[in-house]
């Protein structure tokens, strides 16, 4: 029985680390979007006040 339980373990432990893997690499994409869009809105309202423009909504 602790065969069993051994082989089952390994079997599913690859499909585990990829979808870790998986987690990770989307939680980081997303991680970096949201900064990049705050460091581009930044900018943006820097630049509009530079040219005297309103700033955005």
């Amino acid at each position: 029985m602790d065969q069993y339980w051994v082989t089952a373990l390994i079997t599913i432990a690859p499909t585990v680390i990829i979808a870790a893997i998986f987690f990770w690499i989307l939680r980081n994409v997303l991680k970096f979007d949201r900064t990049e869009r705050r460091v581009y809105s930044k900018i943006e309202a820097e630049e509009r006040a530079k040219r005297g423009m309103a700033p955005r909504d």
